[in-house]
């Protein structure tokens, strides 16, 4: 009985030990973090920042860029009546954007400044993750959002205002991170991209505000914006704001075989290269202009090669018209009349070395940008100069060299031969050769248009839609009544999540309707 009742004594006392306790201290899991360091949110945050891949997706960036479209109904159309589109609902980036909060805290707490290398990026990262999101839907909730339950349904801000905010962001993260490069300052770590550079983040900053500027052109005069004084500031400033050199300065994502191979690759070559061929919006271009380039992505249509004509003949080239419908296409590819992508380059490695690294922000589109706004008389330069920069930098990113080989490949992976390639000579072209006014402009917007191939996820596509540059092919294939949409309707839960702000921003920016041909206030 005695035993009995010490057990029983026992049990009061634990009892009574744990009741004093709060009950969230006791169902936490040991195992588990409360907390990250900045450095691993950091990889967590850039890692994410190529989240639309430019070979991922039934209707992904390149074929909504139309370089490249399906032929086969089953794997997917190039019907712009779909996702992303008309169902967006992983086209918000606020995840990414709660986390670089978490960053800044992180950070703050672990003794670092108020200026920080993870504060100067978390303004960056605000300002791209931004700039993408109001690019596809326009006006967004900014100034309210991310704060959690204290404001569950935040506001729409402006898409104006948004893009003063995004400027002022990218203004701040300059002046940042010329601080703390001064300063030697070295404890960024977790950085994917420039293995913790801060002077390659600093030329990135300027490179993307320049983007920015550049996509705001219908704006110019806007004194709000002021883009022609950014502009001009940012190239008659080098030092203060420094941009990108050449190709080793881009913000790119490189492949590589164990963790993250690359999406065209040996594994994959049956299932896939039958079915997708270039589109002719980019084909066309190409071919038109003689340009190299054409041989390093593409194979000559198979039906050209059997009617006698060399893979070095530039007709011996075709893509298949994204407005075509899918019968008709089906046929033609089935039939050997269009070109598909190069299996030499594409289908080659699974770490993607045969190609190239996927750009998020790159030199290339950097000398365009420069080109189309001194084209525009927004700060002195040699347009000239800059254009022909931009188009040697997209053929190097493509491992085309002065002198250098091109191998032509077969839809069946056989080497045809090889073309030798003479940039010098492609610049020289009457065709090529900047020419100054309207007609240097209209040669800038092509050459940046061909430079995006497989990278840069819908920037082609935002060039397009602000340039009208090339011209989009439409017809029974595009669908939406042969109309390229111009926007990408909210994520299907907002407009019940935040009912009352979401139904005022379409009302002020598409008269009501949340479509996706609405006008965005960027491109009015």
């Amino acid at each position: 009985m005695k035993t009995y009742k010490k057990l029983i004594l026992v049990f009061i006392a634990i009892f009574s030990f744990y009741g004093c306790q709060d009950v969230n201290e006791l169902v936490k899991n040991p195992n588990l973090p409360t907390s990250a360091p900045p450095n691993l949110i950091l990889t967590k945050v850039l890692s994410q920042m190529e989240n639309e891949n430019a070979w991922d997706g039934v209707f992904g960036s390149m074929v909504g860029n139309q370089f490249w479209i399906s032929t086969y109904t089953y794997y997917g159309t190039n019907n712009y009546d779909q996702a992303p589109f008309i169902n967006s609902n992983n086209g918000f980036y606020f995840l990414p954007l709660e986390n670089v909060i978490q960053m800044e805290k992180q950070a703050l707490s672990s003794g670092g400044g108020e200026v920080n290398p993870y504060s100067a990026l978390g303004k960056f990262l605000r300002a791209n993750y931004y700039n993408v999101m109001s690019q596809k839907f326009g006006d967004l909730p900014l100034t309210q959002a991310l704060q959690g339950l204290s404001v569950p349904q935040p506001t729409y801000d402006t898409q104006k205002d948004i893009y003063i905010q995004i400027l002022k962001w990218l203004d701040s993260a300059n002046s940042d991170l010329a601080s703390l490069i001064s300063k030697g300052d070295i404890s960024l770590s977790g950085d994917i991209f420039y293995n913790n550079d801060l002077k390659k983040w600093q030329k990135a900053v300027n490179s993307l505000t320049l983007r920015v500027l550049v996509s705001l052109s219908k704006k110019e005069a806007d004194a709000d914006l002021n883009i022609k004084a950014k502009f001009a500031a940012i190239i008659g400033n080098p030092s203060k704001y420094p941009v990108f050199a050449d190709l080793t300065d881009n913000l790119q994502y490189v492949y590589n075989a164990q963790f993250n191979i690359y999406p065209k690759n040996p594994g994959n070559i049956g299932q896939v290269i039958t079915r997708e061929n270039i589109g002719s919006t980019f084909l066309e271009l190409t071919t038109s202009l003689k340009d190299p380039r054409t041989f390093a992505v593409a194979t000559p249509a198979p039906s050209k090669l059997k009617a006698g004509l060399l893979y070095s003949d530039f007709n011996a080239y075709a893509g298949g018209n994204p407005g075509a419908s899918m019968g008709d296409l089906g046929t033609s590819a089935q039939g050997g009349n269009l070109s598909y992508v190069n299996p030499l380059r594409y289908y080659k490695t699974f770490d993607g070395s045969s190609c190239e690294p996927a750009i998020i922000i790159g030199y290339p589109e950097l000398c365009f940008n420069i080109a189309e706004g001194i084209n525009r008389g927004w700060a002195p330069g040699n347009v000239a100069t800059w254009y022909n920069n931009g188009i040697t930098a997209s053929m190097n990113h493509l491992g085309l060299k002065e002198g250098g080989n091109i191998s032509v490949g077969s839809l069946d992976n056989i080497e045809l031969g090889k073309v030798s390639v003479s940039i010098s000579a492609y610049l020289a072209q009457p065709s090529v050769a900047y020419q100054s006014g309207s007609a240097g402009l209209t040669q800038i917007l092509q050459q940046k248009y061909i430079a995006f191939w497989q990278n840069s996820n819908w920037e082609a596509f935002f060039n397009q839609r602000r340039t009208g540059i090339p011209t989009f092919k439409v017809g029974p294939g595009t669908g939406n009544n042969n109309v390229i949409p111009s926007r990408w309707k909210y994520p299907q839960g907002e407009p019940s999540a935040n009912a009352v702000n979401n139904k005022a921003a379409v009302a002020r920016q598409f008269n009501g309707v949340d479509d996706a041909n609405g006008k965005l206030w960027i491109v009015q």
